[in-house]
């Protein structure tokens, strides 16, 4: 229960409806309650007129009277029960809102470790069953719990005031009832937190096998991952089964002991009619009583169970809520940024894998310059680039830009003020121009004018012929992460992207090794134009696409190896001359 004390804060926020609602509950139970006496004694007038010790025409007239109290005061707890739905429901919802815009905003603050160590279905199902299981505690489990304590409270009263005695018998069951709900309660919880568990992973697996449906169709896969989703689902309905039995007690067990209350109101009430101390009509009433009774009572279990549920679901909410970002940014301002780049003696070691990224690096990058970042598979060039817009911190060494470390610089500032193209690329469920779009934000542009720079962007990227041949041209919409366009295609779009935002500080991390030689050829073309004026960094394994840039760094396993201009490389005959010249005859021959 702890786990829902971090939703005091929204309860703060809505008190004012939550507390109208708390009155709503309160009267209508309170008018459900006080109009059942009133039934007692139409009862008795019934049972004189029967038995002729009253006049029946003196009758009627009380009769209906008594009826028409007992209507009236429904329809007035029917309207209090409806704005009892009005408020505690309508807060619940608001609350869901608040709650889910709160997890959504946490989830962009975390840093790229934490989507590293966490499943993507888990934490959309974090963010759906879970915030839904919650909003059940916040709304039907306050209204119903408000309605259960008012609704006792009041037959109590009324009880004791009508006949101790009898009130005290029919109350006997309750103590084993109260202990009944705490033990069976706590098995919900566990229960609930496993089935949540087992939830997020078929979240996951759903989620994964979606986004590789293409993998997954061309190794002949198919029916290995339904099998595999069958067993984690066939997990999740055990799961699920075993909490369901825990349920199928609690009620049962309720009604048993509520039953008991009701034999006993019938046993003792029939002895003291016998005797003439109570009337026909007021064992009617503890009848009616046991019944008012029953309905709230035999409504914890219920309740018990959302709130067990909520409790398990808040709890695994809490634990991403609870986790700080790494990443911190100073308090916001303008910053500008020249693009001046100086690395020293940095050394970064990946957070997860303990793997060592960069070995004592360093280099400087004037502004408007433009540098060229080659070597072998793993040998840190994007780490550069992801350190450069703090995607991760360095473990040790300086890393500055303008002469500022970068961790003194306002996160929005920095990245507002770079443009990163990718390794992996990633695309929008949108159209074309929305995804080239992206970069740009708020009211930078008009509509006309954001458009013809769309379209220069893309033909500066070299995909606009490429967009005009769709039927939709620009406004063509591109499946789940740009699935119904070639690699080439999306790598080109995302370039697209960066050169609409126009920054200060460019960055391409192998984002053309998806495209032909000629089409690369064009794009460097286009791409050299954009470099006047801002700082260029270009991380490729080919060295065509980085021979144009004023230096030059080779890196091998994390450190630096050579570092000069193409034309010194060259002439030093190292690793870098190697793969040139491995690199050209590689053209040769495929030209040939």
């Amino acid at each position: 229960m702890k786990s829902l004390l971090y939703l005091n804060k929204y309860l703060f926020k809505y008190r004012v409806r939550l507390i109208a609602g708390v009155i709503f509950v309160a009267l209508a139970s309170g008018l459900n309650v006080y109009s059942t006496p009133y039934l007692g004694k139409a009862i008795d007038y019934a049972v004189n007129i029967t038995q002729q010790t009253i006049a029946p025409e003196a009758a009627i007239g009380h009769l209906t009277y008594l009826v028409l109290i007992n209507i009236g005061l429904a329809l007035i707890s029917g309207m209090f029960l409806f704005l009892t739905r009005q408020t505690i429901i309508v807060t619940s919802r608001l609350i869901e809102y608040d709650l889910k815009n709160e997890v959504f905003d946490h989830y962009q603050k975390l840093d790229t470790a934490f989507y590293k160590r966490n499943n993507t279905g888990d934490l959309m199902n974090r963010i759906s069953e879970d915030v839904s299981r919650v909003r059940m505690y916040l709304g039907p489990a306050i209204m119903y719990t408000t309605n259960t304590i008012s609704m006792v409270t009041f037959t109590l009263i009324i009880m004791f005031q009508s006949n101790v005695k009898m009130a005290l018998y029919v109350l006997s069951p309750l103590p084993l009832l109260y202990i009944s709900i705490y033990y069976i309660s706590s098995l919900i919880n566990k229960r609930s937190t496993s089935v949540q568990q087992q939830l997020s992973i078929l979240f996951s697996k759903a989620q994964e096998t979606f986004s590789g449906i293409r993998v997954i169709k061309s190794y002949r896969l198919e029916k290995m991952l339904v099998d595999e989703y069958n067993t984690a689902s066939e997990e999740y309905k055990v799961r699920n089964l075993v909490l369901a039995k825990v349920d199928s007690i609690f009620q049962p067990a309720m009604f048993v002991l509520v039953g008991l209350s009701t034999v006993l109101a019938v046993y003792i009430g029939g002895r003291d009619v016998s005797m003439g101390k109570v009337t026909i009509g007021t064992i009617a009433v503890f009848m009616l009583y046991v019944g008012k009774l029953t309905m709230p009572i035999a409504s914890l279990g219920w309740i018990t169970s959302l709130v067990q549920r909520a409790a398990a679901s808040q709890k695994r909410i809490n634990e991403f809520l609870e986790t700080a970002p790494t990443i911190l940014s100073p308090a916001p301002e303008n910053v500008a940024i020249q693009g001046n780049i100086e690395f020293k003696n940095v050394t970064f070691v990946y957070p997860d894998s303990g793997i060592k990224g960069l070995d004592n690096v360093s280099f400087t990058v004037n502004s408007e310059e433009s540098l060229g970042i080659v070597g072998k598979t793993g040998s840190g060039k994007s780490t550069i680039a992801q350190l450069i817009c703090r995607m991760y911190d360095i473990s040790s060494g300086s890393l500055k830009i303008d002469g500022k470390e970068v961790k003194d610089i306002p996160l929005p500032a920095l990245r507002r003020q770079i443009g990163y193209v990718p390794q992996e690329v990633f695309l929008f469920s949108d159209s074309i121009a929305n995804n080239i779009s992206f970069s740009v934000t708020g009211n930078a542009f008009d509509r006309d004018e954001l458009r013809a720079k769309v379209e220069k962007a893309a033909k500066d990227a070299a995909i606009y012929d490429n967009i005009m041949e769709f039927n939709e041209g620009f406004e063509t919409m591109v499946g789940e992460r740009g699935i119904t366009l070639s690699g080439g295609q999306k790598q080109r779009i995302s370039i697209a992207r960066a050169m609409l935002k126009a920054p200060n500080i460019l960055m391409f991390d192998e984002c053309l090794s998806a495209v032909d030689t000629n089409t690369e050829q064009e794009i460097l073309m286009n791409i050299r134009s954009l470099m006047q004026g801002r700082t260029t960094l270009i991380v490729s394994h080919r060295i065509s696409s980085v021979k144009m840039c004023d230096k030059i760094l080779v890196l091998d396993k994390g450190r630096v190896i050579e570092y000069g201009t193409h034309e010194q490389l060259i002439a030093q005959k190292g690793q870098y001359y190697e793969m040139y010249e491995m690199q050209l005859a590689e053209e040769v021959s495929s030209s040939n």
